[in-house]
């Protein structure tokens, strides 16, 4: 695979004509444990075009009725593309700025991935590469959705590792002058988004900017004896994921000359510098429900050796008191992952519900409710990122969110992908 064949422009189909402050909402996978904000969000939409109406919220996957959603999701996306609620544009990339919740403004490029360059099984050593563990259970049920969709929206933001800003960041000034293809206020605290299609005459720089990053990260990766990382999924491993099975089902069916020239070949994407200031790694809180909060801390103690003055730092929240802990003889490099481990094995032996829970505020409120048991992780240095993927593979699941949830992708281009 040619080096800069990766990442390319997409025939981006935009809203012609729309509410674009209904149409744009955020990423499936978040508020999964607060259903009352999606129906505020589906009340606010009401029948309106949006992309609310194409996507599967996750907090509703697994109740009754999905096959009836997902069978509404694809009428909504024929009829988008029959009714002129949407327009295609070809060959473009498209440049956000995504101005977030505290003012702070992230620039990100949209375009199409290259699943062929991009690999989930354990030990794989790709150029685009998971930067959490892939559970595999969960994708079966993402693929009820895209199998047979029309379309494609992204929540996937890719990272790069781009210290001299030589990618992305040059398109500001750029596009300077220029009006935007989208200006719009984002619901619910989201923020606000602007977007600048770029056709043919920008594409040339960027794959050469691109071309700079894959020598950049031959170099550092030739010591090592692995394999180079250019592309790291920050969020949307699982929606990826998803891509990646669904693609290689249908090459099992068509013959090489054809799957090689196929839509879902690839998935639309936002690249964002990992060194864009406006980029925030935040800690991903667990929340336990329906377990004893003093048999679960028994449990710990027997587990490990706790020590507030150990390296690895966590506190854990259960009734109301927040008790700091250290934990001194660790099973994994990050305190996420120790934690990760025993509750894994805490759940399958005394059973329990665990979910992961962007924000303080919000582990704070769920575990108001009796029987509930919160874990507050620190944060990760953005920086060491790619060279932890390079050395050590992925990092424990869930170990770090890209923001705040309200400041999470909000969906707002498409792209067929049938």
């Amino acid at each position: 695979m040619e080096k800069n064949r990766v990442f390319l422009p997409a025939d981006i189909l935009l809203p012609e004509g729309q509410d674009l402050k209904k149409w744009s909402v955020v990423a499936c996978d978040q508020y999964t444990s607060e259903p009352a904000y999606w129906e505020q969000v589906g009340k606010y939409v009401g029948q309106a075009p949006s992309t609310f109406h194409l996507i599967l919220p996750e907090v509703w996957l697994e109740q009754e009725g999905v096959e009836g959603r997902i069978a509404g999701i694809h009428r909504k996306m024929q009829e988008y593309l029959e009714d002129g609620t949407l327009k295609e544009y070809a060959g473009q990339y498209v440049y956000l700025q995504r101005t977030l919740s505290d003012g702070k403004v992230r620039q990100g490029l949209v375009g199409m991935l290259d699943l062929e360059s991009y690999d989930y099984t354990k030990g794989a050593q790709p150029l685009t590469r998971p930067t959490e563990g892939t559970v595999e259970s969960r994708i079966p049920p993402r693929m009820r959705v895209r199998a047979d969709a029309l379309l494609e929206s992204p929540h996937i933001m890719v990272l790069i590792d781009d210290p001299g800003r030589t990618v992305i960041e040059p398109l500001q000034d750029m596009v300077a002058g220029q009006p935007a293809a989208y200006d719009v206020d984002l619901m619910e605290q989201g923020g606000h988004l602007r977007g600048w299609l770029l056709g043919q005459g920008y594409a040339e720089g960027i794959q050469a900017a691109l071309d700079g990053l894959f020598l950049q990260a031959q170099q550092t990766a030739e010591p090592v004896g692995k394999g180079p990382v250019v592309f790291a999924v920050g969020d949307g491993n699982h929606s990826l994921a998803t891509a990646k099975a669904c693609f290689e089902q249908i090459k099992k069916s068509l013959p090489q000359q054809e799957w090689e020239r196929h839509p879902a070949r690839y998935a639309l994407v936002e690249l964002v510098n990992v060194h864009d200031p406006a980029l925030e790694f935040e800690p991903i809180h667990r929340v336990l429900f329906d377990v004893d909060g003093g048999h679960l801390f028994r449990m710990l103690k027997e587990r490990f050796i706790l020590d507030e003055t150990a390296p690895q730092k966590l506190q854990m929240l259960c009734g109301g008191t927040l008790t700091e802990i250290g934990i001194q003889n660790p099973c994994a490099q990050l305190a996420v992952g120790s934690l990760q481990d025993f509750l894994d094995q805490y759940l399958a032996q005394f059973g329990g519900r665990i979910d992961y829970i962007h924000g303080e505020d919000t582990v704070y409120r769920l575990c108001e409710q009796p029987r509930t048991v919160g874990f507050l992780l620190p944060p990760m240095k953005k920086s060491d990122l790619f060279l932890t993927v390079l050395h050590d593979g992925v990092l424990p699941r869930k170990t770090f969110s890209m923001g705040h949830a309200q400041d999470k992708r909000f969906y707002f281009e498409c792209r067929r992908i049938r």
